[in-house]
């Protein structure tokens, strides 16, 4: 099956009242691990990846070329599309021309009619090519590749004049953060989500910093609109769990147990363990 735009799917799961689940992916391991747990769960699937991590995999048309041909080689029948995630205004319009099928155009850091300018830019180039697109209001706390954000909860009517632009789905700052949550974090902010739901008459949203949010409130937000929930945080902490309890039992240290295929093994297990959990927490499985 050829990647998908993710217009469809966040649809679709916008009127049956679930989310789609976004996993970062950083390797090849990675995004083997995200199409099995998908395939199992029969879950329509995001995989994004940032520009760092594109970077970091040597370029987006790797990725694309590497996700493509995964699909075609496990024989993954479920729908994939391929996101760029806080992209740049140069990046979302590299990712739309290599083939990405849906890109992210991060302007919540600009002045809002430069956001609204690039925004739409963005969303005509996306668009004459089926590819599609979400756009940020409001940043969202914590670090993503190295750009900081405080969470600000966004403005309904900012949010209105990005959704007015024809965005497929949009992300707003609802209290919500990258990374770890802290101990005292206050939890999200579902009267400001409720008042952007209405500016933007009842759009998809995108709930960014997923990893570790309880069900409960992930729960609550879908039936306020949100359609996609973002997870990375949580993968890269199983998984190097996973690693370090393999490496601190000597497991390394006996035969082989230091081919990368046996010292990744249970880490990459524990990615499609997570990946499956979320997937029925978000109540995506058996939607694909």
């Amino acid at each position: 099956m050829a990647l998908v735009s993710a217009t469809e799917m966040i649809n679709k799961a916008h009127e049956g009242h679930y989310a789609i689940p976004a996993f970062n992916t950083n390797n090849l391991e990675w995004t083997q691990c995200i199409l099995r747990a998908v395939q199992e769960t029969n879950t329509p699937v995001m995989i994004q990846t940032s520009e760092g991590a594109a970077k970091y995999m040597g370029g987006y048309k790797v990725v694309v070329d590497m996700v493509n041909d995964l699909i075609d080689s496990m024989g993954i029948t479920v729908p994939v599309a391929l996101h760029l995630d806080h992209g740049t205004y140069e990046g979302a319009k590299a990712c739309i021309e290599v083939g990405y099928s849906s890109v992210m155009f991060d302007g919540s850091h600009f002045p809002i009619e430069e956001n609204i300018a690039k925004s739409k830019e963005i969303i005509e180039l996306a668009h004459a090519k089926g590819v599609s697109v979400e756009c940020e209001v409001g940043g969202i706390g914590g670090v993503e590749d190295g750009v900081a954000s405080a969470g600000e909860l966004a403005d309904p009517a900012e949010c209105k004049r990005i959704a007015d632009l024809g965005v497929d789905f949009l992300a707003a700052g609802i209290g919500n953060i990258h990374g770890k949550y802290p101990a005292d974090w206050a939890g999200l902010n579902f009267d400001r989500l409720a008042e952007i739901k209405e500016a933007i008459g009842g759009k998809p949203m995108v709930l960014h910093g997923g990893s570790g949010i309880p069900f409960e409130q992930t729960k609550k937000a879908v039936s306020l609109g949100v359609s996609k929930i973002n997870i990375n945080t949580e993968l890269q902490l199983v998984f190097a769990d996973a690693t370090r309890k393999y490496i601190e039992a000597g497991k390394d240290l006996e035969g082989k147990g230091y081919d990368p295929r046996k010292l990744l093994k249970p880490g990459c297990e524990a990615i499609v363990a997570k990946a499956k959990e979320l997937c029925e927490g978000f109540e995506a499985a058996g939607k694909a």
